[in-house]
């Protein structure tokens, strides 16, 4: 699958781009609560993988937020020297998927074709930098079957009988096979079934070894997609096990960063990476890093599909808002915090971008430098581009009201805030 155009190189940090070289960046990890080096063990590659869309409702602000606040970890790598190997799933086969296709009356493929294309529309727009591999499940389903397979002859996967007339065969984990099952989320076995039974899982299933075993293998029920898979018959793959056999495939083990919204906490990146331990038990934890952003909220609700109250950013870009805009408003909040999306955001967001553009403009203005060094300070801990907005907001504010004599200044901040924060002033 194509992923998206990347801004222009010159837009980007890294290759002498701007003066100097950033920091090492420290990241909030959600599997200890605590911050933690974010990046390669030794100077180098820097991989990471986040979670992709499911596509339909693509792309709407929590998608975008999560993006865009992954996409700052890249810029920040790349700044820091590291070369950056990112890879992105798209679930382009998935219970919710083809249950929006059948309400819809739109065949599936065509379905996910059309999102999967209006997100790559998205996040050129907001200037994410695109992952090297960007993969559907669809085109991924031979490697995850060989993943599943691995899991059954290694005494790790079981089948189970079918109930309620539905076929026999279906191929779960079992949650046992990892002794550190449950270290990435640090929940109770109570809070993980309800979790389960809330995300997708299917804790009270007949037959399962325990209620929190995940689906590896669906055998083929008559009206849905399927392939033919050596030593597992006609079926597809389970949501977890996707994840696990691309990044395995693509980056191997262990993962730098894995990321992703804070709902994929559980059961999604526990369950993934307890496959990912168990396919290769001496290759040491999936992921060096747990990272997770907040949920955007609409009208005091989380914005979500199930509930509809979705903004899209495909909406706002065809109602005439600048995408430069939306990606500053996004910015302005934490990564990690959930907040709420408002129209006085955006209005704010706007009348920002309109005050940093006059001030790159003008003739002159106080230290670029002091703005650069600031701005790197700021993302390297916790990727705190508020605090990367205030000190842009200052220097602006400077600037307009006629300080400083520094002719260079204005080119300075300008690369500064298009490279690291992904803003075109």
């Amino acid at each position: 699958m194509r992923s998206w155009p990347a801004p222009d190189p010159h837009d980007l940090p890294g290759a002498g781009r701007l003066p100097g070289r950033g920091l090492p960046v420290r990241l909030h990890d959600t599997a200890t609560g605590a911050l933690a080096a974010a990046g390669p063990a030794a100077p180098g590659r820097a991989a990471l993988y986040v979670c992709g869309i499911t596509p339909y409702d693509a792309t709407h602000l929590g998608h975008a937020n999560t993006y865009v606040a992954f996409d700052l970890l890249g810029r920040a790598w790349r700044d820091a020297g590291h070369d950056v190997t990112y890879v992105q799933n798209v679930t382009d086969v998935d219970d919710p998927l083809l249950e929006r296709a059948t309400a819809t009356g739109v065949d599936w493929r065509e379905l996910a074709a059309e999102q999967v294309q209006l997100f790559r529309d998205d996040m050129t727009a907001l200037s994410v930098v695109p992952p090297q591999e960007y993969l559907g499940v669809v085109e991924a389903v031979d490697l995850v079957a060989a993943a599943v397979r691995d899991l059954l002859d290694a005494g790790a996967a079981y089948r189970v009988p079918g109930t309620g007339g539905g076929p026999d065969g279906d191929v779960y984990f079992p949650v046992a096979a990892d002794p550190a099952f449950g270290q990435v989320s640090g929940l109770h076995a109570a809070a993980m079934r309800a979790l389960s039974a809330e995300r997708g899982g299917d804790p009270d299933r007949p037959g399962k070894r325990d209620p929190l075993d995940p689906l590896l293998w669906r055998v083929a029920r008559p009206g849905e997609p399927s392939w033919d898979a050596a030593g597992l018959g006609a079926g597809r793959p389970g949501w977890h096990v996707e994840c696990t056999a691309i990044a395995l495939q693509h980056l191997g083990m262990p993962v730098d960063v894995q990321g992703g919204g804070s709902d994929l906490v559980f059961p999604h990146h526990e369950m993934g990476a307890s496959h990912a331990q168990v396919l290769r038990p001496h290759a040491g934890p999936f992921a060096r890093l747990y990272a997770h952003s907040g949920m955007v909220a609409l009208d005091g609700e989380k914005m979500s599909k199930s509930r509809g109250n979705l903004v899209l950013v495909s909406r706002l870009r065809a109602a005439g808002e600048d995408p430069a805009a939306v990606r500053l408003a996004i910015v302005s909040q934490h990564w990690r915090e959930d907040w709420e999306w408002t129209g006085a955001l955006l209005a704010d967001s706007r009348e920002r971008l309109a005050r940093w553009r006059a001030a790159v403009a003008r003739p002159a203005g106080p230290d670029g430098a002091a703005v650069l060094a600031r701005v790197r300070e700021r993302l390297a801990e916790d990727l705190d581009a508020p605090g990367a907005v205030r000190a842009v907001d200052a220097w602006a504010d400077a600037a307009l009201a006629g300080a400083g004599q520094d002719p260079d200044a204005g080119d300075l901040v300008r690369r500064t805030v298009t490279a690291l924060l992904g803003v075109a002033v």
